[in-house]
């Protein structure tokens, strides 16, 4: 049977107290306040009120947790690289021929001869070059009847016939290159003051023939040309054009254009140092200012349009070489091949770098004046070939150039704990300096000698008092330009596709104007150059 845990006198209660809580509960609905009706238009409205506020301030409330961007012309940016990569930056350039000395020569028929044999040589054009379709070749041929002229002479540069009859000087033997380059340079520099004409006179007169390319914008040929026949004559033009003026002259295996040594700030620093291997032997200085007010000081001016040019010099001690190097009986010298040259600078004591001037962005280069140690002197540089090397120096390319000078005689003081400070003789400064400026012309690209041995024989190339003759610089000029071109259109580029690729990257206002005003500043000067 079941049990009960309470007593029949206790249901009672329990019973009324459950009653009672019932009561109060029904208590607590006054029907004098309670609603009779249901919810009418009153609530809908405030209901859509709190929607619309809610759905009206969803679009500032999702453009303030926006990412911000810039607008840029991806497009536009995205094409310009494309066309940069795909054709080379071309320049217009103008070319005049003057003929001396020859009859029943067509002046018609030669500028056509010159331009098909140039578009042959421009067949694969470099960054930098003159355009096939757009320069001018001029042509006047001066005879005993008279001159002639094709239709692309121009009435502002046009050659003064029997021009040639006054000049005084030896034109054919060599003795006085300077003088006809000067009176060549009065002559045809009327055009400069318009645009820039590279001229060849080409004089026919017995003996042999020479070609030499001046100072400024021209050259000349002399001697019997036509006993090489018409075609060969008009080549020789042709490639003094193409392969001097435009090109510069460069050899194969030379620097590149597009590796200007320039920072991207239009900077370059010229750092010469002064390398004593070991001062217990001996101690060198120079007397630097000297070389730098009257040597240096034209070359940098010359090399204003390319370049921000600045100079600077030290002197340090202590200063070994990394590699080793023999003796050599039938020299008796010491040698050093090429083969030793990526180990003959050494980064661990040669403190080069030392330039507060040099910012982030400045090109640094070093060029390096090395004084063996007795135990070592003279050292010499032998070349692949086993021919010692008449400079003794070398170059690195983008870094800068090495020369190694032996002191005269390479006797050492005596054995004298403190030995004497010598300074190296302006005609040995000079020597350096002529090595250097050749390194410097190297690693623009340039050749360092005086010759240039083409396909239709060997041209002499005069030197100028600047370091860079007027064409030179032109074609310094061009390269850089192309160089920045090319700079400029691969940064965009990447940065574009970059950009793109990161939709929710920032882009500030600063950045979006800059590459704006970058993109339209080279496209502004791609019109220029069209």
């Amino acid at each position: 049977m079941a049990e009960f845990s309470g007593s029949p006198e206790d249901r009672p209660s329990e019973i009324s107290e459950t009653s009672d809580r019932s009561q109060n509960s029904s208590a607590d609905f006054d029907p004098c306040t309670m609603r009779k009706t249901k919810p009418g238009l009153k609530r809908l409205f405030l209901t859509l009120t709190v929607l619309f506020s809610f759905f009206l301030g969803a679009p500032f409330l999702l453009k303030s947790i926006e990412i911000y961007r810039s607008p840029l012309p991806f497009r536009d940016i995205d094409s310009l690289s494309d066309s940069v990569g795909s054709s080379p930056l071309l320049f217009p350039c103008h070319f005049q021929t003057i003929f001396v000395g020859f009859d029943n020569l067509d002046a018609y028929e030669l500028g056509s001869s010159i331009r098909d044999e140039m578009r042959k040589l421009t067949e694969h054009p470099v960054c930098g070059a003159c355009s096939g379709s757009n320069y001018t070749v001029s042509v006047t041929v001066e005879s005993a009847s008279g001159c002639a002229r094709n239709y692309n002479a121009e009435s502002s540069c046009m050659w003064r016939c029997g021009t040639i009859g006054e000049l005084d000087f030896d034109f054919g033997s060599g003795s006085d290159d300077d003088g006809v380059d000067e009176f060549l340079g009065s002559v045809l520099g009327s055009c400069e003051g318009l645009r820039k004409v590279y001229s060849v006179v080409v004089v026919n007169r017995g003996g042999e023939i020479r070609a030499v390319i001046g100072k400024y914008r021209h050259g000349w040929i002399v001697g019997r040309v036509l006993g090489e026949g018409k075609d060969e004559l008009v080549a020789r033009v042709a490639e003094t054009f193409v392969k001097v003026f435009v090109n510069g002259g460069k050899e194969s295996g030379s620097i590149h254009g597009e590796f200007m040594p320039v920072g991207s700030d239009g900077r370059i620093i010229l750092s010469f140092n002064l390398l004593n291997a070991d001062p217990t032997d001996w101690i060198y200085d120079w007397d630097f200012r000297r070389i730098d007010e009257i040597l240096f000081t034209p070359v940098i001016k010359a090399l204003g349009p390319v370049a921000n040019i600045s100079v600077e010099s030290q002197v340090l001690y202590h200063t070994p070489k990394s590699s080793i190097s023999y003796w050599d009986e039938n020299l008796d010298s010491y040698i050093f091949s090429t083969k030793d040259l990526p180990f003959f600078m050494n980064s661990n004591e040669w403190h080069l770098d030392t330039s507060t001037a040099a910012g982030g962005r400045s090109k640094i280069l070093q060029f390096v004046l090395y004084i063996p140690s007795a135990k070592e002197c003279p050292l010499l540089l032998q070349l692949p070939n086993g021919e010692i090397s008449v400079t003794n120096a070398f170059i690195s390319p983008m870094w800068g150039g090495v020369a190694v000078w032996n002191p005269p005689g390479c006797l050492r003081d005596s054995g004298s704990k403190h030995p004497a400070r010598h300074t190296i003789s302006p005609q040995d400064l000079q020597k350096v300096y002529e090595i250097f400026m050749g390194q410097l012309r190297q690693l623009f690209g340039l050749k360092s000698d005086s010759l240039y041995v083409g396909a239709s024989g060997t041209t002499k190339l005069l030197a100028s008092e600047k370091g860079f003759t007027e064409w030179e610089l032109d074609v310094l000029s061009r390269q850089h330009a192309c160089f920045n071109l090319v700079s400029c259109a691969t940064t965009l580029g990447s940065l574009s596709r970059l950009v793109q690729s990161l939709p929710r990257m920032i882009i500030m206002d600063e950045i979006g104007k800059q590459k704006g005003y970058d993109w339209h500043e080279t496209i502004n000067f791609l019109r220029i150059q069209g």
